[in-house]
């Protein structure tokens, strides 16, 4: 598999380029967050979805009860158990998100140039003239001249369906906006983006605990995405939240970075959340356009350095409606991956997508191919660099696992871990291999339950690939318990096609107090 490995830097053959790409049992290294809804919440269709690279099922709170979601839960469940490929599980808040009230789910036609009401009053019934919405501030918030964008799901101010707005009137609780595009609105969710502008709201609402508290707990949630998360004061009150909740208190918390409030607190954000997810929807247009990119870029390297995930999203807007992406899109993907990001999150394209299936294939075949242009070497020795010293033991030990492994040419690298930090330390130097982390299960003193800390929240990292062992064995045993263990890892990774005769594998191990890194050579 390193082989397969090239820079940008050296010389490549033009012809090789059309070289069809070699299928792999892990698509890409690069994870893929799919966000399950009426297009892709049949048990056929998640099973695709899942052969294709999906890795973590997101679910949208913006809309739909917890008993739809807990059908495609189920469904989820189903789909897993038929395909044998692990899945996790992402709830996605409201958050602070305004909405635009339409009952009856008519259409909604703007026209350019002429006016529209926002109002708070939601007795009141939507109409070309007159928009209900969900928030009672928002003349407090707005002045003359501020833009407001308005979409079902995408809104950039470009496409029929979403409409671009600026404040001429306030009047009471009323704003009298022109319009500046004809769209069509059309379905029951529209939501209102009020451009550079904070809206007086909690990251984590009511309905949001509500959720959290019965849907979430049901269902041992793996992640949770806090949307328009502005401060690292929001992600210490969530996961205070978290922690009164049994098991939840193990939920990795990623911060959804939406508006101009997050970017300025981006340091102090990072600090506090297990990862990050770069919201180019909401962002990309509070930001000039000219400063996208340099976002992405600056924020994906902090997280990167900080060794947690990065997460992008809006990458494949294109695909919601067809077959395949556009040029800018799939360059877009691209270096998205050769900036250094974890996981690619698809939400309207799988949501509400024509092709939730070949989206997630598509992108995962684009994420492989820049994988292997990817400079390991140059990322590596600037990590390194960046922790200086001294490292502490652990990160030393897993970054020289990665680094014999890369000098071995090793075709996997094998974890024994019972929280999953090991395994994420390995994935923060980003080996050109996959990594096995093989998850052993701990027993809870408290009653006869075993416990899989650390398992699934492995699956936004880069190269991580769960699979979990027996219970009965230990992360730290020692003698023929971790062997017979390491034989079921080798014999998934040779059914499985990431290893074979004579490959070498690096273990990542500990041994009574001590971390130990070996080197094995598989026989015949």
């Amino acid at each position: 598999m390193h082989s397969m490995h090239l820079l940008l830097e050296e010389p490549i053959r033009m012809g090789s380029i059309l070289e069809p790409s070699k299928t792999t049992f892990f698509p890409a290294m690069t994870k893929i967050v799919g966000t399950l809804g009426p297009k892709s919440r049949s048990v056929e269709v998640i099973s695709g979805c899942l052969k294709a690279g999906m890795s973590v099922a997101r679910f949208d709170f913006s809309w739909g009860d917890c008993d739809y979601h807990q059908e495609t839960l189920e469904y989820l469940k189903a789909a897993v158990k038929s395909t044998k490929k692990l899945c996790a599980v992402m709830l996605d808040t409201v958050g602070p998100e305004l909405q635009v009230v339409n009952n009856s789910e008519h259409s909604i036609s703007l026209q350019e140039n002429g006016y529209v009401v926002l109002t708070p009053d939601q007795n009141k019934e939507a109409t070309s003239e007159l928009l209900p919405i969900n928030f009672s501030g928002l003349s407090k918030a707005v002045k003359e001249g501020d833009t407001i964008f308005i979409g079902q799901y995408l809104f950039t101010g470009s496409e029929t369906t979403s409409v671009w707005l600026e404040v001429s009137e306030i009047k009471g609780d009323d704003v009298v906006c022109m319009i500046k595009n004809s769209a069509t609105l059309a379905g029951s969710l529209f939501t209102l983006h009020v451009s550079q502008i904070r809206i007086d709201l909690p990251t984590l609402t009511d309905q949001d605990k509500e959720v959290i508290s019965t849907w979430g707990v049901r269902n041992s949630i793996d992640f949770l995405s806090l949307s328009s998360t502005r401060h690292a004061e929001d992600v210490r009150h969530a996961r205070e939240f978290l922690s009164k909740l049994g098991d939840l208190n193990q939920t990795h918390i990623f911060a959804k970075i939406e508006n101009i409030e997050g970017l300025t607190h981006f340091d102090e954000i990072l600090q506090e959340a297990d990862g990050i997810i770069l919201s180019h929807g909401n962002l990309g247009i509070d930001l000039p356009p000219e400063k996208v990119f340099l976002f992405q870029k600056a924020a994906v390297y902090k997280c990167n350095m900080a060794g947690k995930p990065a997460v992008v999203t809006r990458v494949v807007d294109s695909m919601t409606d067809n077959l395949r992406p556009t040029r800018a899109e799939a360059t877009d993907v691209a270096n998205a991956v050769l900036d250094g990001s974890d996981s690619i999150l698809l939400g309207a394209e799988t949501l509400r997508g024509l092709y939730p299936i070949e989206t997630i294939s598509t992108v995962g075949k684009i994420c492989a191919e820049a994988e292997k242009v990817f400079n390991q070497d140059l990322y590596f020795k600037k990590t390194v660099k960046y922790v200086g010293e001294p490292m502490t033991h652990l990160e030393s030990i897993a970054s020289s696992a990665v680094r014999a492994a890369i000098k071995v040419k090793a075709s996997v690298i094998i974890c024994f871990t019972s929280s999953g930090r090991a395994a994420r330390l390995i994935a923060k130097y980003r080996p050109t291999m996959p990594v096995l982390s093989v998850v052993i299960p701990r027993l809870k003193t408290d009653q006869l339950k075993w416990s899989f800390t650390g398992a699934f929240q492995v699956f936004h990292y880069s190269g991580l690939f769960p699979m979990l062992a027996d219970p009965r064995h230990l992360a730290e045993s020692t003698g023929g318990t971790n062997e017979s263990v390491l034989k079921v890892a080798l014999d998934y990774g040779k059914a499985s096609g990431i290893v074979k005769p004579h490959d070498r594998a690096v273990v990542f191990q500990k041994v009574g107090d001590s971390s130990v890194v070996k080197i094995i050579e598989l026989e015949d």
